[in-house]
């Protein structure tokens, strides 16, 4: 699924326009129509609405959502905010529309004005600014959302909420309008996808109001979201006659006095996720219990506490390194050497990470196509420090194509950035996985895929997906309270079955 700018959604809702052969109003009422029924078909059959309006497309939006409403029966009533814009054709011919039916079902709200008396079972919908907004809120605009925000009632943004942009960051002290639920027309919005925003955006439905295929399909973005049929794509099913030699033999490189549960993890994730065979290189100290709590994955071993040497790789397909390692001298120098020799595709994570931040000509060494999956302390740590998640990413972006590299951006909504700089947001996954280790099962689910021959950019983002999917799963079962990491791999085969369907 692809992700556009304001512009581009602009872009193509002028495109559908010409290519229909409709007008922009009639574009608008079959938005306002697709609200409608999800409003009809989620809320109680008695709900009563209050819709505050702008003067622009989002308040005609709003008008006519106002209409549809009334013609349906529902008690509603419109309060446009006459903030000093002059107001849209399309929202003029809404309002019009609206008083022809019933004068009394709409109220122009004069500046300084506020409604403080909605009753808390009146449900609120917001289209009072939409994605034309181009700067922060301000004065009694601001001021009108802040006293709406305040109120406990159900609040229902439509396509965006009042005060976010699209396509940026809100500052901290932003005025944003605080949804229960965004009915958001065709597209997320990127913004949507970044914590910063997404407190205001409450649970976000996309409706589709049939923009133009060609259009969408013909124009290209850099950001786009790994759905289900990306998913399909990628995953290669089980021959049904290949053998343990078919799929891979991927080797962890993990673990050190203390840590060796980062190393069983990884090792685990790894044999889970399909892979023929695999090895993990650990220290002496975590033998046996490697050896017991793993007995399908083989193991050698380098120095007593820590790893002294990453060596044994010729006949590995793919290799994983970092979780539990350390970062003293020994690690350091044996990780350096390493890569001087390793030229394949690699899964770097952990303190394989804050190695290379403490070091950061080893960057330069990593081979091409290799994945990193740092987490946002891990990234300021290798690359400097970002204002905020979004231009996080787009550092990502560049230190992707500078390094040729794949950059697995973990957090709620976790983003893939490839080499070429393109952008994959993936939407499995809850707030459960934010548990010790997880980040280790992940690890050994990518280096898996990997073994097994997949792309490395498809292996990341078809790893990722099955993490989270794995976690979605777990959580249902056990709750997001107490899922820990062992939990997602334990659900890695339901997560499989689920791609199988």
């Amino acid at each position: 699924m692809k992700i556009f700018t304001a512009q581009q959604i602009r872009a193509c809702d002028a495109y559908t326009i010409k290519a229909s052969n409709i007008r922009s109003s009639e574009l608008m009422e079959r938005a306002a129509g697709k609200c409608v029924n999800w409003l009809k078909d989620n809320l109680p059959k008695e709900s009563l609405f209050v819709v505050l309006c702008g003067t622009g497309n989002n308040g005609g939006d709003g008008l006519a959502i106002t209409r549809l409403l009334n013609q349906r029966g529902y008690g509603v009533k419109a309060f446009v905010l006459n903030f000093g814009r002059e107001m849209s054709e399309d929202c003029k011919l809404n309002l019009q529309r609206l008083q022809a039916l019933e004068k009394e079902i709409v109220s122009i709200v004069q500046p300084d004005t506020f409604i403080t008396d909605i009753p808390p079972h009146i449900v609120i919908v917001d289209a009072i600014l939409g994605t034309g907004l181009s700067r922060p809120i301000e004065g009694w605009v601001a001021s009108f959302i802040h006293a709406i925000n305040q109120l406990p009632n159900t609040k229902i943004a439509i396509d965006i909420p009042t005060g976010l942009t699209a396509d940026l960051i809100p500052d901290a002290e932003a005025v944003i309008f605080r949804a229960d639920h965004t009915l958001s027309f065709q597209f997320y919005k990127r913004s949507f996808l970044h914590a910063e925003a997404g407190r205001y955006i409450g649970k976000v439905q996309l409706l589709d109001i049939g923009l133009d295929k060609t259009f969408i399909n013909g124009t290209p973005t850099q950001y786009t979201i790994a759905d289900a049929d990306t998913i399909q794509a990628i995953y290669k099913p089980r021959d049904r006659f290949g053998h343990k030699g078919s799929y891979g033999h991927a080797l962890v490189v993990a673990g050190s006095y203390g840590k060796i549960g980062a190393a069983i993890l990884s090792a685990s994730a790894a044999i889970r996720s399909g892979a023929g065979l695999v090895t993990a290189l650990i220290p002496k100290c975590g033998y046996m219990a490697m050896q017991s709590a793993v007995p399908e994955v083989m193991c050698r071993t380098s120095g007593e506490d820590d790893l002294e040497a990453i060596d044994g790789w010729e006949a590995i397909d793919a290799i994983g390194v970092g979780p539990g390692m350390g970062t003293n001298n020994k690690q350091t120098v044996a990780f350096s050497e390493f890569l001087d020799r390793y030229k394949k595709p690699l899964v770097v994570d952990a303190d394989a990470l804050n190695i290379i931040a403490k070091h950061p000509d080893l960057l330069a060494k990593l081979p091409k196509g290799s994945i990193i999956t740092p987490h946002p302390k891990e990234f300021s740590r290798l690359f400097g420090d970002n204002t905020n998640s979004m231009i996080r990413l787009d550092h990502a972006r560049i230190q992707a194509m500078r390094y040729n590299i794949n950059i697995v951006m973990k957090g709620h909504y976790t983003v893939v950035v490839s080499a070429e700089g393109g952008c994959s947001y993936n939407m499995t996954g809850n707030a459960g996985m934010a548990t010790a280790g997880s980040g280790d099962v992940l690890t050994g689910i990518l280096t898996g895929l990997l073994a097994q021959g997949y792309d490395p950019h498809e292996a990341a983002v078809l790893g990722v997906y099955l993490h989270g999917l794995a976690g979605d799963i777990a959580a249902k079962d056990r709750s997001q309270e107490s899922l820990i990491a062992r939990d997602i791999i334990e659900y890695l085969g339901k997560a499989f079955l689920t791609l199988a369907g």
